[in-house]
């Protein structure tokens, strides 16, 4: 049996920060103890004297473009960058093409998942205005959740048959997860603004186009519909200060019926960041203000926003440098997510305890994943180690993207992750990955 000794490693885990010894064996973490001194005679031994060791990070929104996309991206490539990252687990959205709304078409998106994740997996079934008896087949052991779009976003998915959605959050106990921004608002913005400019808006508008309003509207009422019918409601890429008083810090997490999560690129970046990096961070929702990602910040520490996503969504750069109108929004993520967090903690802004309750162990109790997102014996040993005192500088050499860029080209990092254990298998470390599938098909403890 394949086997592992990690020593010395401050090991980050519920809330608490501790020296000690790690032994995995096969996909498993075997013991966790101050020192271990025995070990099989077959085991690699790594000191980790000095640097961090986390659960590996669960990605619980990403779009890695296969099928119908993979100019951009696919399954391989960018759960390929995701290990590099420190991330061990994904959660893929339904707007690839054709748009997982069927049960074949989302068994397809995993059978290829089966044959080239390089990390753990999981595909959200697609709600859309007519197909809630597919829908409702979804098995809640093997499927994360179900995904809708309340504003339209990449792909063609908008939901916005009121009917409809009050059909499918009362029919299904699983857990909805919504982008949530008000159509009939963003395009009235967007009106406006294409009769001043045309297909040329400046970059700086974005945020007034897809707006404050136009994201509280759609979340508020996502929320008001849950309270009505009961559903689990999670909402992702909240992006503005207002939308985080929907959210409660008042009752523990296994309790929340209604949870939320904030990307990196909202944690980071704010309109006044247009002028420079232009359409590389056009997302929807859109980068928005200071104060909005000061309220961000705030919501997160607090604890009514509870997870840290990146909605990883690569796009090439000659898409990119379109007009706005036909420029795509997203950018991705996967590979400096973990890091950009690191680089905050060392500013003062947030403690590795809470990267990791907020990257690891949050979204694997939202989702209810199965012996995962915790550094605990027993469960698969999906691990990342974090040196915190190895900078490097983001460029075209070290971006493992299919797309080839990031929006963090020329940031230096003070932290790197230097190994990536997956299902008990050292997949990344000396800056190079290992090449082979080693994830698996997530599952839920529901």
């Amino acid at each position: 049996m394949n086997s592992t000794l990690i020593k010395n490693a401050k090991i980050v885990n519920e809330g608490v920060i501790f020296e000690g010894d790690i032994l995995i064996e096969g996909e498993f973490i075997k013991e966790i103890a101050p020192h271990i001194s025995h070990k099989p005679s077959t085991s690699q031994v790594i000191d980790a004297e000095g640097n961090y060791l986390i659960p590996g990070a669960i990605d619980d929104q990403v779009h890695f473009r296969e099928p119908g996309l993979t100019h951009k991206g696919n399954i391989a490539s960018e759960s390929r960058a995701a290990v590099a990252g420190g991330i061990t687990s994904f959660i893929e959205q339904p707007n690839t093409v054709p748009n997982a709304v069927t049960q074949e078409l989302l068994e397809q998106k995993y059978e290829i998942a089966s044959q080239s994740s390089y990390a753990n997996y999981s595909f959200m079934m697609g709600g859309t205005n007519d197909n809630l008896e597919e829908v409702l087949k979804t098995n809640p052991r093997n499927v994360a959740g179900i995904k809708l779009f309340l504003g339209s976003s990449t792909g063609n998915m908008l939901v916005d048959n009121e009917e409809v959605l009050e059909k499918i959050f009362s029919s299904t106990p699983m857990l909805i997860a919504v982008h949530c921004e008000d159509e009939a608002t963003i395009k009235a913005n967007l009106e406006r603004y294409k009769e001043e400019y045309g297909d040329n808006i400046p970059m700086k508008f974005h945020h007034l186009i897809r707006s404050e309003e136009a994201c509280y509207l759609s979340s508020s009422k996502a929320i008001e519909l849950a309270k009505k019918t009961g559903a689990r409601l999670h909402i992702f890429h909240v992006s503005t200060a207002k939308e985080t008083d929907l959210f409660t810090n008042k009752i523990p997490l296994e309790d929340k019926k209604i949870t939320a999560e904030v990307c990196v690129h909202h944690l980071w970046f704010t309109d006044a960041d247009y002028e420079t990096k232009g359409t590389l961070i056009k997302w929807n929702p859109a980068v928005k203000t200071q104060a909005d990602k000061d309220g961000l910040w705030k919501a997160l520490l607090d604890d009514r926003i509870d997870v840290i996503a990146t909605d990883h969504a690569p796009h090439t750069l000659e898409e990119k440098q379109n007009p706005y109108t036909s420029a795509p929004s997203g950018g991705p993520l996967v590979q400096h997510a973990v890091v950009a967090m690191f680089e905050a903690h060392l500013q003062g802004k947030i403690s590795v305890e809470k990267i990791v309750e907020k990257m690891a162990h949050n979204p694997a109790k939202i989702f209810k994943i199965e012996k995962r997102g915790f550094i605990r014996e027993g469960y698969y040993a999906d691990l990342a180690i974090v040196n915190t005192t190895l900078p490097w500088n983001v460029n075209k050499d070290n971006i493992l993207y299919k797309c080839g860029w990031s929006p963090f080209e020329g940031v230096n990092f003070k932290s790197r992750i230097s190994h990536t254990f997956v299902n008990g298998q050292l997949v990344y470390a000396n800056a190079k990955v290992k090449e082979g599938c080693f994830g698996q098909r997530l599952l839920f403890e529901r």
